[in-house]
């Protein structure tokens, strides 16, 4: 029974095949030392440390020598921070994609009236102009980002309780020192938790079921270790798979894994399934018949293209998730290579959308 995932769903065949069960693994029935090496913990990160440490943490708790996170979070902040396992740490670029959802506590400081607040956060909702403040790790250079939704929970005498759903990179303190300068006494942030980051919520039962605490993780690891008991681990680390929900994947045949694990451009016969409306220049997860994350690519052909196509570069690798030799060796390292039709090639490398050098360098607050 394939693994159930919704990039892969409504895909349109272009051709036929079935899958080796005695190569990979299917996402939700790896082994345990598979799952640490592809694998997603939604830590609920506590007030104090820095998001570095909660890693550190992660790693020495797991005993795993790889580990890393999306969306650095202030020492003083809470809320979700999601973690990648080993080469699961790849796939995390792609969070910076999609929307973050962030409940603040701000202090004005003086009475204003609830209504001139609202007024003044509606003006900060859409694209906005930030810089980011100097104690940030990113270049102080001024910055469009865009506030989807900013409501105006409730207040208690110059407390304001605000939730803000924004693009990747926005800061949230920066914003309520922003509102406090237009308001005039000024205003500045208590406190911050982060509630989502693209697909991934606080509280959504089908990824993981909430958000996991350090001391929780560290009882069903040993818990695993003593006994061999994997039920709580298991529901604690999630298949990396599970943050990649935000771009759409296509799937393709066994023999074809191991040539793309070593960073070869897939060809049309390897193609199994694709989006019926898929874009040249589109970014894609390319994913194993199992439903196992192959790795990033971008589209040098439609849909069509592809049917009508017997030969042909079809998408380029990006960036490779699956480590090499997972699938056997199917591909002569000799002789003659599918190349990509030369108007493919050009329309993929000018429409490409997505600039996987910067998934990795943004910012939170």
């Amino acid at each position: 029974m394939p693994f159930s995932l919704p990039q892969l769903e409504n895909l349109v065949n272009v051709d036929d095949d079935v899958t080796d069960d005695r190569y990979g693994h299917y996402p939700d029935r790896r082994p345990v030392k598979e799952l640490l090496d592809y694998g997603l913990v939604l830590v609920d990160k506590p007030a104090g440390p820095t998001s570095h440490e909660v890693v550190a943490w992660v790693k020495r708790i797991l005993e795993i020598e790889k580990a890393g996170h999306s969306g650095t979070l202030d020492p003083g902040a809470t809320g979700l921070l999601p973690i990648g396992l080993g080469e699961g740490t790849k796939a995390l670029g792609v969070l910076l994609l999609g929307p973050k959802e962030y409940y603040a506590l701000a202090r004005l400081h003086a009475h204003v009236p609830a209504e001139r607040v609202k007024k003044v956060m509606s003006e900060f909702t859409g694209e906005i102009y930030q810089r980011p403040p100097q104690r940030s790790s990113v270049k102080r250079v001024t910055r469009v980002r865009t506030v989807y939704e900013f409501d105006y929970i409730e207040d208690y005498d110059r407390l304001v309780l605000m939730r803000i759903l924004c693009q990747a990179g926005t800061y949230i303190r920066k914003i309520i020192y922003d509102i406090g300068e237009v308001l005039s006494p000024g205003a500045t942030m208590v406190e911050l938790r982060r509630t989502q980051v693209s697909n991934l919520r606080e509280g959504d039962k089908d990824v993981g079921g909430g958000l996991v605490r350090l001391h929780d993780l560290a009882d069903a690891y040993q818990r695993f270790k003593e006994t061999g008991d994997e039920e709580k681990l298991r529901r604690l680390v999630i298949p990396i798979e599970r943050c990649l929900e935000g771009i759409r994947g296509i799937t393709v045949r066994d023999t074809a894994v191991d040539a793309l694990c070593h960073g070869a451009p897939l060809a049309v016969p390897g193609v199994i399934a694709v989006p019926a409306d898929l874009r040249v220049g589109e970014l894609v997860g390319v994913y194993t018949l199992k439903g196992e994350i192959i790795g990033l690519a971008e589209a040098a052909m439609t849909m069509e293209q592809i049917k009508e196509s017997a030969r042909g570069v079809a998408f380029v690798m990006k960036r490779l998730i699956m480590k090499p030799e997972t699938y056997p060796k199917a591909w002569r390292s000799k002789g003659e290579q599918a190349t990509a039709p030369a108007a493919a090639t050009a329309t993929a490398a000018t429409t490409s959308e997505i600039d996987l050098s910067k998934l990795e360098s943004d910012d939170d607050f």
